[in-house]
């Protein structure tokens, strides 16, 4: 017998399967977002949408600016330097990731609220937390950081130690070798990891709503905004969400390619 082009019945189910699948997959995940797109770009209501918006710009970037201060040297000891629990450590840290948004706004309040572990003590310094512009950036901070702290330990532990040990030897040691051989070769990772927990805080909500409250001006940033106004001005909402998912589709093309570039770097290491 000669032997064919013509593949088994069976595999070519198997391929139509797999392709349907895939097509609802597809649509199922994009349709909704194209609806919206749609949508929002025939919506003219803006009702409070700009305070909103300045509103989240502001509080993410002092988020970020956190995230990056403290989550960058906390990245960088769990990937380094050995300490007791560090697993436990590093669950800790990751939990938020996967904690109910709710849950963690609970736990917030439980903690820096007036009647909190910590409530007591800030009181007495005058400091007042919950339901304040200043417990929004907690919020955010808290739920969105970890997406950071994660990119950058992978980062620093893909940085090659013999680069590390040949700058050594060139006389390089301390915060000198960190700033100038071990964070420039960690960087893309940084901010991929950065842009993904920037997107992140812009999108938080339950711990927002639990934890800061939604006061238009104060504490209302455009998840809360869009939640407010779904009911009385769907215009506005479609908007305030269409604003979202630019702002949410560019950090993530744009972390996705810093995250690629990392990827290329460390294979031709």
């Amino acid at each position: 017998m000669k032997p064919t082009d013509h593949q088994p019945p069976r595999a070519n189910l198997g391929k139509v399967a797999v392709f349907g699948m895939g097509t609802i997959a597809g649509i199922f995940l994009g349709l909704p977002l194209i609806v919206l797109v749609v949508r929002g770009l025939a919506a003219g209501s803006s009702e409070g949408v700009a305070e909103a918006v300045v509103l989240s710009l502001i509080t993410t970037l002092i988020t970020s600016a956190l995230t990056i201060l403290f989550g960058t040297p906390l990245a960088y000891a769990l990937a380094r330097r050995k300490m007791p629990f560090r697993p436990l450590v590093q669950v800790l840290v990751e939990l938020p990731i996967v904690l109910p948004p709710a849950v963690a706004g609970l736990a917030l309040l439980l903690t820096f609220g007036r009647r909190g572990l910590l409530g007591p003590v800030l009181g007495s310094l005058g400091i007042t937390l919950p339901f304040t512009t200043a417990a929004v950036v907690f919020a955010q901070t808290f739920v969105s950081a970890p997406f950071f702290i994660r990119s950058a330990l992978v980062g620093f532990q893909h940085v090659p130690r013999e680069i590390e040990d040949a700058a050594r030897v060139d006389g390089a040691a301390g915060w000198s070798l960190f700033c100038r051989v071990t964070l420039p070769l960690a960087s893309r990772a940084l901010l991929a990891g950065l842009i993904l927990s920037w997107a992140r805080a812009l999108g938080e909500f339950g711990a927002t709503i639990l934890f800061a409250g939604s006061t238009q001006g104060r504490t209302q940033t455009m998840p809360l905004l869009i939640y407010n106004i779904l009911e009385r001005n769907l215009d506005a909402a479609i908007f305030a969400s269409l604003i979202l998912l630019g702002l949410a589709l560019v950090a993530l093309l744009i972390s996705q390619w810093f995250a690629r570039g990392s990827l290329q770097e460390h294979t031709l290491v």
